[in-house]
């Protein structure tokens, strides 16, 4: 068996309806899994499903709302009933509300509640906290399996306008190490992913100006990263093929993974 060999393993993939949770579906696929297209939009779904399929892999779509816990717990049945039970879960649903975006004339007092809520909703509670409630206990009562839990530069580093996207984004990473330490003994391993900056639908209008060129904030962020680019969704797989592994990573567990052509380790 290879070291990064799936076969034999459910993973479930919330948020793969998205740019970089499709990427990440598709390469669990392609090394064997069988993977579980979560999210709340089907064409989406099914497109990444029909893709899967053609590279030789098995996958099905199953409707969820990650800030739903019923939602979830019906589709882990749903996935149960034509899987089996899930080995490997990927919580990459996440974004970030405009409406909290910091810069011009908005001020962080100026930060509506509400909206501060629902992105800490939408990124750490549907984007960790429910998911890991709903499919870890069968885990650590199979004791197996495999989390692995999508955060992002931002959650190390306060960058300027997304106060709230990172800060809930650190919350994931502290929650996924109180995880670790929690669910260690049952043989299930959690873990984070940090991507740097991949272009996708949520960040476009902050990364490009209206004629398709880099916007200021696309040169600063350039300026700090010392591959000068932006990363390809593809380049995220290694790492969630190596996590999900219960071989290649069987040691591994509480540990943030960072995919972001050096930005954390850019001063001057």
């Amino acid at each position: 068996m290879s070291l990064f060999d799936l076969k034999g393993e459910v993973a479930a993939v919330i948020g793969a309806t998205g740019v970089l949770g499709g990427a990440i579906a598709q390469g669990l696929g392609e090394a064997g899994a069988k993977v579980v297209v979560l999210g709340r939009n089907a064409e989406r779904g099914g497109a990444r499903v029909d893709a899967i399929k053609a590279a030789g892999g098995e996958a099905v779509f199953v409707t969820a709302n990650a800030s739903d816990k019923a939602s979830l717990e019906s589709a882990r049945a749903e996935i149960e009933a034509k899987f089996g039970p899930v080995s490997v879960l990927v919580n990459a649903a996440g974004g970030n509300d405009p409406k909290v975006t910091v810069a011009g004339d908005v001020k962080f007092e100026d930060i509506p509640l509400d909206a501060w809520n629902a992105n800490f909703d939408l990124n750490l509670v549907g984007g960790a906290f429910l998911p890991c409630q709903v499919f870890g206990p069968g885990m650590v009562e199979r004791q197996k399996g495999s989390i692995i839990n999508i955060a992002s530069v931002s959650a190390h580093l306060p960058l300027s306008r997304v106060v709230t996207y990172s800060t809930s984004k650190a919350s994931v990473i502290t929650l996924s190490k109180f995880l670790a330490r929690e669910w260690a003994p049952s043989k299930v391993r959690v873990n984070t992913i940090t991507p740097g900056f991949f272009p996708a639908e949520q960040n476009k209008k902050l990364l490009f100006n209206e004629d398709g060129s880099p916007s200021a904030r696309t040169e600063a962020i350039w300026g700090h990263t010392p591959m000068k680019r932006f990363g390809e969704a593809e380049e995220l797989v290694g790492a969630a093929v190596f996590l999900a592994s219960s071989k290649a990573s069987s040691f591994v567990t509480g540990t943030d993974i960072c995919v972001d052509g050096g930005f954390l380790c850019q001063t001057i």
